[in-house]
């Protein structure tokens, strides 16, 4: 990746883009408990913190960023990774904010860097999921371009829906996104 793509220009002042290392497991295992206002109580924060284990970090961080304010606080992450098996696709594997960052933009300059990143290794798609209780988030992803892609049902919001898609009870909602 070209040193001009880790430039802050689209971050507000007193914001600091990086890629993540292993030694931010810790901060990023407490923002997936914290952050997501009670989802699912703690059993949706357990499984939030089983879906970032250390291995994405280790190898996974030059296609991954993590924002820090002034004081090094956590203030955003995104981990993703170009696709191994499908050379035309990326995949954006987990996003947060800070509660108190939300609709500052940030997200959106994290997942603009993303698919500038995978535009530059030849990728034309980019997928994600989300799970079907997560309102703001199919929301998001519909306003920045993603295409909901047919479900095995559709949910009482009319949302497509993949039942067990990440095993018994884990239904997911995915998303594609033409770069």
């Amino acid at each position: 990746m070209t040193e001009g793509a880790l430039e802050t220009g689209e971050l507000a002042a007193g914001l600091a883009l990086r890629h993540p290392t292993p030694a931010d497991h810790a901060r990023i295992r407490v923002a997936l408990a914290d952050w997501w206002g009670g989802l699912g109580g703690e059993a949706g924060a357990r499984q939030r913190q089983s879906l970032v284990p250390r291995l994405f970090l280790q190898h996974f961080a030059d296609t991954s960023f993590l924002v820090e304010r002034a004081d090094g606080t956590l203030h955003a992450f995104l981990i993703g990774f170009l696709s191994q098996s499908d050379p035309e696709t990326a995949y954006i594997h987990f996003v947060g904010v800070c509660p108190d960052g939300t609709r500052s933009g940030v997200g959106s300059a994290l997942y603009r860097r993303f698919f500038a990143l995978a535009q530059e290794a030849g990728r034309r798609r980019i997928r994600c999921i989300t799970s079907p209780n997560n309102r703001n988030s199919i929301a998001y992803h519909t306003r920045m371009g993603f295409r909901l892609e047919p479900g095995d049902y559709v949910d009482e919001a009319g949302t497509p829906v993949h039942r067990d898609y990440d095993g018994s009870g884990l239904d997911r909602v995915l998303f594609v996104r033409e770069l």
